[in-house]
């Protein structure tokens, strides 16, 4: 295993081969005939790539005809991922021409003797606290746990894990998987969402398209190649890494917060706008405020002329394909996202102002006045 892994499971398993071959053979054998078999990011040599699965321990002992033996694999993901990769080896059936079986031992937990200490000593603290039959720590723990577990929802066609505030909040966390995503919400943060490997989601490009974006990863060297991959796809504002030689699963809820809470007032202060009120905002506001009721909650947009009379009105889906081939419009009200999309197909229809719930980040606004509902006083 690479220094900068933290080793959580031995996979052990014994094999049998109806033929002489070498360990060689037989690593070559885990890793070919299992690759494809549960997907890409699930490949042995891209597990290896990001320091999730370290150096595979193979001994044999061959007989005349037959050889033996065993192989270790150490590996620093879930157990559900250990699990797999176990039930996947087992499926090998060939090492170069010969017949083979192979046969899962174990799982060991390498942290199962310093999981024995803690338990031991869990139970002299108990027992230091025995004249009460449930202490307050041990309720405040069970209140936030369930909490933090029933604000738990998912997001995408992949149902992403992730806290419920990532569909109000003008700004997201990005975190690698379910459990840094609870660890976020019993610290308090609800706008995380769990992008579950290195390969990224299109979902998660969409949502990074609309919100000011913070990463928030794994202090070790998996997190920064999985950092590496998020910044080529998509664009982060801000980056913070848990402690080194820690995950951010691993951390407490004030230790997450000494790393956010400054990004997270400046976050407030940024996205937070002032309603405006002057005399140029005034009727388009009164003219917003007719038509927000009957547009709120529709995923529609109207387009009005000059005179604030409606040209159409369309599902937004259908929004951009309608201003290719209309024009007159001065007006475009819409109960969604001002996205650079939309901004450019706005721009060859002539449009002059674009209203909506909240504006995205754009490269190129020119020429287009853009409000939201909530500067207009309407929402």
């Amino acid at each position: 295993m690479p220094s900068s892994g933290i080793v959580k499971y031995h996979v052990k398993l014994s094999f049998e081969v109806d033929g002489l071959v070498e360990r060689a053979d037989i690593i070559g054998a885990i890793f070919g005939q299992t690759e494809g078999l549960l997907g890409p990011e699930m490949n042995l040599n891209e597990l290896q790539r990001v320091s999730k699965v370290g150096r595979i321990e193979v001994t044999t002992n061959a007989t005349s005809n037959t050889t033996v033996g065993d192989a270790l694999i150490p590996m620093s993901t879930d157990i559900d991922t250990c699990a797999l990769i176990a039930a996947a080896i087992e499926s090998i059936d060939k090492v170069g021409p010969f017949d083979c079986k192979f046969k899962l031992l174990a799982i060991d937990d390498v942290r199962a003797s310093k999981k024995e200490d803690i338990v031991k000593r869990a139970k002299e603290i108990k027992q230091q606290w025995s004249t009460k039959t449930l202490s307050e720590g041990d309720t405040m723990l069970k209140s936030v746990y369930e909490t933090s577990s029933n604000k738990l929802t998912t997001y995408g066609k992949e149902k992403l894990p992730c806290g419920p505030g990532i569909f109000d909040s003008p700004w997201i966390i990005l975190v690698e998987g379910r459990a840094d995503v609870i660890n976020l919400l019993r610290a308090g943060y609800d706008n995380a969402i769990g992008i579950e490997g290195a390969k990224i989601d299109e979902s998660i490009k969409e949502l990074c398209d609309t919100k000011k974006v913070v990463a928030f990863l794994d202090g070790d060297r998996a997190g920064g190649f999985i950092l590496k991959e998020l910044k080529s796809l998509v664009n982060i504002d801000v980056i913070h890494r848990a402690y080194e030689g820690l995950e951010v699963e691993e951390l407490t809820p004030q230790q997450i917060d000494d790393i956010l809470k400054s990004t997270a007032e400046a976050m407030k202060q940024e996205t937070t706008k002032p309603t405006l009120h002057d005399p140029e905002d005034k009727p388009l506001a009164e003219m917003v405020t007719r038509v927000y009721p009957q547009l709120n909650e529709t995923l529609e947009a109207v387009a009005l002329d000059e005179q604030e009379k409606e040209i159409f009105k369309v599902p937004i889906s259908e929004l951009v394909t309608k201003l290719a081939v209309q024009s007159g419009i001065k007006y475009l009200v819409l109960d969604g996202i001002i996205t650079q999309r939309l901004i450019e197909g706005a721009k060859q229809a002539g449009i002059g102002y674009v209203i909506g719930h909240r504006i995205a980040k754009l490269t190129n606004a020119d020429g287009l006045k853009l409000k939201t509902f909530t500067e207009l006083g309407v929402a």
